[in-house]
């Protein structure tokens, strides 16, 4: 898939995760759309500067820990600093770590349950309200959320995820149907699994398995759903406003 190169000429898009996987194929193909993109990285900083120096002036990284919610108004800031303004916010960034009901540790339970919220949605949905007022008052303004598979069908080592994600997708709903008057629209995507460091370690240990669940017996790849959120970050996907889009193959039919 293709856009056309001034697609988006002129929207500033900020992009959370953006260093790497799902979010860098997305800063990229934003880019060849025509956008200015500021992402967020959090310890890829060599991978954030060698995508500034390929992408040239209008990408920009910006370090920042989701998890602290004190720094997200500053980077919000600096984003409109840069360009003035936000037209399309992209909630990519998430947490993904083994967290089973067999384990025997309370306190590490609770601590990764903690993590994964504060990453996962409580950054996104903070983030959000951030940006809104600045859209609602030019009375245009897009919020994807990258959610996931997982949240729609649960996971069994990662039911922390699953939650987080799920929760991502019923936010987005809220959003859409909170802010559609002021010109906001807000998507989801949800991929399964898909061909990323975040996911590594679970597809090198169960790719026949993975891949036996997609109809086409492969596994989806970054760019894959770079695509999609490229197209609803569009004018013209305006009339999707709180669909979430599964990205997954065919491994999971709603």
């Amino acid at each position: 898939m293709s856009f056309s190169p001034t697609a988006l000429r002129g929207s500033v898009v900020l992009i959370t995760g953006g260093s790497s996987g799902i979010g860098a194929a997305t800063v990229r193909a934003l880019h060849a759309a025509g956008a200015n993109v500021c992402f967020t990285y959090l310890t890829h900083e060599a991978q954030a500067r060698e995508m500034e120096r390929a992408l040239g002036p209008r990408v920009a990284g910006m370090q920042c820990d989701l998890a602290d919610h004190d720094a997200l108004p500053e980077l919000v800031e600096a984003c409109r600093r840069r360009w003035g303004q936000i037209d399309v916010l992209v909630n990519n960034a998430a947490i993904f770590r083994e967290n089973p009901f067999t384990g025997a540790d309370d306190a590490a339970w609770r601590a990764g349950w903690s993590a994964t919220f504060a990453v996962n949605l409580f950054a996104a949905a903070h983030l959000s309200w951030l940006v809104v007022p600045h859209m609602r008052r030019r009375r245009r303004g897009r919020i994807i959320n990258v959610a996931s598979r997982a949240g729609h069908r649960g996971e069994l080592a990662h039911a922390d995820y699953g939650a987080s994600k799920a929760a991502l997708i019923n936010f987005t709903k809220s959003l859409a149907r909170s802010c559609a008057r002021d010109g906001i629209s807000a998507m989801a995507v949800a991929p399964g699994f898909v061909e990323t460091s975040m996911a590594a370690s679970d597809v090198a240990a169960n790719r026949a398995a993975i891949e036996a669940e997609v109809p086409s017996g492969r596994i989806g790849t970054p760019l894959d759903v770079a695509h999609v959120i490229t197209f609803l970050a569009l004018p013209e996907s305006e009339h999707l406003n709180g669909a979430t889009i599964d990205v997954n193959g065919g491994s999971y039919v709603r």
